[in-house]
């Protein structure tokens, strides 16, 4: 999918791109599958900010995704590829053959008309979902289960791809985008090929309007606040932070320390990413 460039004729369009949206055959969603998402500009249930910079952007109706992939043996026809502003991927419709409907996030190279399924008897092909028990091994991969039935949690953003590395007794390892290797049991249902709109990496926003449509509010550096709002603020002109290393606006060291303390499943993780140090 190619990326389109933005002549500069002013300087909120200079170095601005965006997709083509070739693919996209459908500019409305299936109404039966979208459901209202109501704004919380990052606030829990209690009015508390609970995470930050978030806030306005434009409104928005969340697409039913079908992470589970449960009809196993029912063939589907793709009947559009289309837009989600909730994900960075393209979502696919599928249509069953007794008129229900589903999204899927689309796969790279999957188009309107091909035949999906899902289930242990699935061909090899991009969009079938199959457990990793049938799946051969050095098969790029995505939305990955982590536990048998719960639905996809990985591999699940545009562009990106698992590889099966091997298979031990009732787990299988999975090289994750990550550069992560870790366990997932052979029961967990994976979808083959990789996740489609490999260019959203290479958008450029171009102005910070644009990020401001998508709900994300502006970053302030806590070197320039005030002593009461950051533990980097204050200080006569533009002082260093006057402290060993870095700190959250809680007091929290941000770097170098070791914030992954999951020792149930952390036995499940055979290498970390070599990008992260926590």
């Amino acid at each position: 999918m190619p990326v389109k460039i933005y002549r500069p004729t002013s300087p909120g369009r200079r170095d601005m791109s965006v997709t083509t949206f070739e693919t996209v055959t459908r500019t409305q969603p299936e109404r039966t599958l979208t459901m209202a998402l109501p704004r919380k500009g990052g606030r829990n249930n209690q009015g508390r900010i609970t995470v930050r910079h978030r806030g306005g952007g434009h409104k928005r109706r969340y697409r039913i995704i079908d992470f589970k992939r449960e009809r196993w043996g029912a063939p589907a026809r793709v009947a559009s590829i289309e837009y989600d502003p909730n994900r960075s991927a393209r979502i696919a419709l599928l249509a069953y053959e007794d008129g229900e409907k589903r999204y899927i996030i689309a796969p790279l190279g999957v188009q309107v008309g091909d035949m999906l399924e899902s289930g242990p008897g699935a061909d090899i092909r991009p969009g079938n979902a199959l457990p990793i028990r049938n799946i051969p091994l050095g098969t790029q991969i995505h939305n990955i289960e982590l536990y048998p039935g719960r639905g996809a949690q990985l591999a699940r953003s545009a562009g990106v791809s698992a590889q099966l590395v091997a298979k031990e007794g009732p787990r299988a390892q999975v090289r994750l985008p990550s550069s992560e290797v870790r366990y997932i049991d052979m029961d967990c249902l994976a979808t083959i090929g990789q996740v489609s709109n490999p260019d959203h990496s290479n958008i450029s926003l171009g102005k910070a309007g644009r990020r401001r449509w998508m709900g994300v509010r502006p970053s302030v550096r806590g070197v320039a606040m005030d002593p009461s709002s950051h533990p980097h603020g204050g200080g006569e002109g533009r002082s260093p932070i006057g402290m060993p290393g870095p700190k959250t606006p809680w007091g929290q060291p941000a770097l170098g320390k070791r914030t992954r303390r999951n020792k149930r499943t952390g036995k499940y993780i055979i290498r970390r990413s070599s990008k992260r140090r926590n």
